[in-house]
């Protein structure tokens, strides 16, 4: 019997099952042990182990969703477009990763970037299109769970439509830096719709 249960416990784990084997051989005396003791055998060994070391922040680094300082984009209307930077920097060269948060009711103008981005859809719908000229109606909802990626000089704009419910969430990984460039210089880079 010890072999079966010693092919379920992690090798580390071996130790705290000298302590578990008598304990499943009294449930098995009776009829309600006889339904309790598969269940209690299927339980994870950590559960009966000492708690995990901590996190070594130099292998693994984790930022929590409350951990991040959300900042309106700058010359954005407020209630617009937020960002978070998570890893690297926009605007030094290698790879970064960034949140972006739209608000209903507002887009981004056509631009382009000089390298590809990757974009997850994290949560809400991200409402997207190519093409210099802007037309907001033309846009497709990419929702939660969705990729888009967005081609290296190619002109294109997002956001989210007005009478959205919800904020779209998306997480964005590229290479750095980005070099944005309106398709119109003229007009404003967010715009409300």
């Amino acid at each position: 019997m010890s072999q079966l249960f010693d092919l379920q416990l992690p090798r580390q784990k071996a130790e705290d099952f000298p302590r578990l084997a008598p304990l499943l051989q009294n449930l098995a005396a009776n009829r309600r042990g006889l339904m309790l003791a598969p269940f209690i055998a299927a339980l994870p060994a950590s559960l009966f182990s000492d708690p995990a070391r901590a996190i070594d922040p130099n292998e693994t680094q984790v930022t929590l969703p409350d951990q991040f300082q959300w900042k309106p984009v700058p010359g954005a209307p407020a209630q617009s477009v937020e960002t978070v930077p998570v890893f690297g920097a926009t605007d030094k060269p290698g790879p970064y990763v960034v949140l972006i948060k739209w608000y209903p009711g507002y887009m981004s103008a056509p631009h382009t970037y000089v390298t590809d981005r990757l974009c997850f859809v994290i949560s809400g719908a991200w409402w997207v299109n190519s093409g210099e000229n802007f037309e907001p109606d033309a846009t497709v909802a990419v929702p939660a769970g969705g990729f888009v990626r967005r081609v290296a000089h190619t002109p294109h704009y997002d956001g989210v439509r007005k009478g959205g419910k919800e904020p779209a969430v998306i997480g964005i990984f590229g290479q750095a830096p980005i070099e944005l460039k309106l398709t119109d210089p003229t007009k404003p880079p967010v715009r409300e719709v």
